[in-house]
């Protein structure tokens, strides 16, 4: 019975996460130079446009988001500090590619370190943080697929945390959107450090390679990356009037051609979409029948913000329609799901949530349960 209830709740799981924005002829067409790419709503959670989102490619430095949100999980739960000095092995001062240019001798702060992964791309900071928290990079490697399992990120595996090519080292535009969500949601308190434009250190100012801090002033992070494999690749996160978009472009050919069409992606979300919160976390929806309880009806709800992101003009057309578990039978926990809402339109399905339980009923007495047995007879 617990491996069927586990089951149960996967699926509901799979459920909710399964918000797709249907076709719409009146949309125009956009055309994206790039392997692959997608555009999501965070708010809402929805993909608004994508191209080979779940394929498979090399993430080059974009994996730098995992290692900064096993970071930030490690400051959170104070198992390091941003004051902290950190030891710097040969093997950090060795590293290739990108670097902040650490030194074995020299003392490096952890806040020093995350601005250098963040803004200088840093793979010596990233490897010297990888050692401080789980004693060397390939353990540290292990805690940042267990993160990933754990958001769901189902086409990743890292092998490093700086993203120097592997052939075992993967991820896709639609989990790394997944990751950059999680970061702004998470860490809120984090998430500024990737509008930095510049950082020093050791004498040293290098730039955030991500132009569109520069271009657009609604955009606020979040990661660049480049390998010869994996080509030139984005992550771009941009607010206007209380929206965020978060853009994830991978494969480009050239560093202007990332930000160029980035910068188109998100100018399409913005433009041809609308995002509304349609309930809020607890709201009352509705009240359905419990039997057998210490109340014959019960208040339910939403345990989140209902967004939805819908082309420009197309909101009257969402239906909802709700389903409930019957009969319902007390005792039931607040939380507890007791149905689902699936909202469509034209008929299709974009979406479904969970319905649960916003109050407690407890058990009836010996006559009321015996009362809506007799009742239930008839039901």
């Amino acid at each position: 019975m617990n491996f069927i209830l586990k089951i149960m709740k996967l699926w509901v799981m799979l459920i909710v996460s399964l918000v797709i924005t249907p076709s719409f002829a009146q949309l125009p067409t956009l055309s994206i130079t790039a392997k692959s790419y997608t555009l999501l709503d965070y708010q809402s959670g929805q993909t608004l446009l994508s191209q080979n989102a779940h394929e498979r490619y090399e993430p080059a430095s974009l994996t730098k988001l995992m290692t900064a949100y096993v970071v930030f999980s490690a400051l959170k739960e104070k198992r390091i500090s941003m004051d902290q000095v950190v030891p710097v092995s040969t093997t950090a001062w060795k590293m290739v590619g990108s670097r902040m240019f650490i030194e074995p001798n020299k003392p490096v702060t952890v806040k020093e370190l995350i601005n250098g992964m963040i803004v200088q791309s840093g793979n010596d900071a990233c490897v010297a943080l990888a050692e401080l928290i789980a004693g060397s990079e390939d353990i540290f490697a292990q805690l940042m697929n267990k993160e990933a399992e754990r958001l769901r990120m189902i086409n990743t595996h890292f092998m490093n945390s700086t993203g120097l090519s592997h052939p075992n080292h993967y991820s896709s535009a639609h989990d790394l959107s997944i990751l950059a969500s999680a970061i702004v949601r998470d860490f809120p308190e984090y998430y500024s450090l990737y509008s930095m434009r510049e950082f020093t250190y050791n004498g040293i100012t290098q730039s955030n390679r991500n132009r569109l801090l520069w271009l657009d002033p609604n955009v606020d992070g979040m990661k660049t990356g480049w390998t010869d494999k994996a080509g030139y690749c984005l992550i771009t996160s941009a607010k206007r009037d209380n929206r965020r978009l978060i853009s994830v472009l991978m494969g480009a050919a050239s560093e202007n051609m990332r930000s160029k069409e980035s910068q188109r992606l998100l100018n399409f979300g913005f433009q041809f979409f609308d995002t509304a919160q349609l309930y809020k976390k607890h709201q009352h929806i509705s009240s359905i029948q419990v039997w057998k309880g210490s109340q014959n009806k019960l208040n339910v709800g939403f345990d989140y913000d209902i967004y939805f992101s819908l082309p420009k003009g197309q909101s009257e057309k969402l239906k909802a329609k709700m389903e409930y578990k019957q009969p319902l039978i007390a005792p039931i926990n607040r939380g507890q799901e007791v149905g689902m809402v699936r909202f469509s339109i034209d008929d299709q399905q974009i979406a479904a949530y969970p319905l649960v339980a916003l109050e407690p009923v407890d058990t009836a007495g010996i006559f009321g349960r015996a009362w809506d047995s007799v009742q239930m007879l008839f039901n």
